[in-house]
């Protein structure tokens, strides 16, 4: 099985940063993303309406460049989580993860025995079609695979300190809307209680030794992230990104011609 860089780069204390793809289905995303030095790419199904035959392309084409392909799956549910894994995704993103409960649940789904009770399936695309020993591949498999639990509701906060605790968990994502929305702090960002809530997950993330991972929509903010502990950083996504470029690049050469 394919070594996961990003898991072994943030159990070390490294930072990872890559982006989110919630538009552009095509089969070049993988590898536009590795040439411009994304370490992973994060493929949306919970907002986007896209269906695991439009995901399993996209990580298809993810898997044949060193980019790591994720999924953020739609809810925490056994055939969203394992479904996911078989066809090739190396790690999980999963919304609105409010216990330890639930946690473990994402764990269990997603590791084969003894460890979980993932379904058995070989020579598919979660091990690149190949015959070798499935024993060894069922330990790679649970060792490579990164789980990232996203904390957005305001019980969220109140349970990161347990939901860190659970292994087999990586990193526990601030889902910022959600979770100022949770809080009855739409679009508050700068609010006390709201920065309190995001030092209760980095303090959560410190004493497990987990990542906390965050979508930066610039790079000033992206930057302020790292400085201020979160180390597992989404640059955007990819509709924002290009209506930003094409936006700057158009209005430049409109105003050269009106000037």
């Amino acid at each position: 099985m394919r070594d996961n860089q990003v898991k072994r780069s943030l159990r070390s204390g490294g930072v990872s940063v890559g982006s989110m793809v919630f538009e552009f289905s095509t089969p070049g995303m993988g590898r536009i993303a590795s040439e411009a030095g994304a370490d992973f790419l994060v493929f949306d199904m919970e907002h986007t309406g896209w269906s695991f035959e439009t995901v399993r392309d996209l990580v298809a084409s993810a898997r044949s460049s060193p980019v790591v392909p994720l999924i953020r799956v739609p809810a925490t549910q056994y055939h969203f989580l394992a479904r996911s894994m078989d066809i090739g995704a190396m790690g999980l993103m999963v919304p609105m993860v409010e216990s330890a409960e639930q946690a473990r649940l994402i764990v269990d789904s997603t590791a084969y025995p003894p460890a979980g009770h993932r379904g058995a399936a070989f020579g598919i695309a979660h091990d690149d079609y190949t015959s070798t020993d499935i024993i060894a591949k069922m330990q790679s498999a649970n060792d490579e695979r990164l789980l990232i639990a996203q904390v957005e509701t305001a019980k969220g906060v109140e349970n990161a300190d347990s939901i860190a605790a659970v292994d087999g968990i990586d990193v526990l994502w601030i889902g910022h809307f959600d979770l100022t929305n949770s809080m009855g702090l739409p679009g508050q960002f700068d609010h006390p209680d709201y920065l309190k809530a995001l030092e209760a997950v980095l303090e959560a993330c410190r004493h497990h030794g987990k990542a906390a991972g965050f979508m930066a929509s610039s790079i000033e903010e992206g930057q302020a992230l790292i400085r201020r502990g979160f180390r597992c950083i989404a640059y955007w996504g990819d509709l924002w990104i290009y209506k930003q470029g094409l936006q700057r690049g158009i209005e430049a050469i409109k105003n050269t011609a009106t000037s």
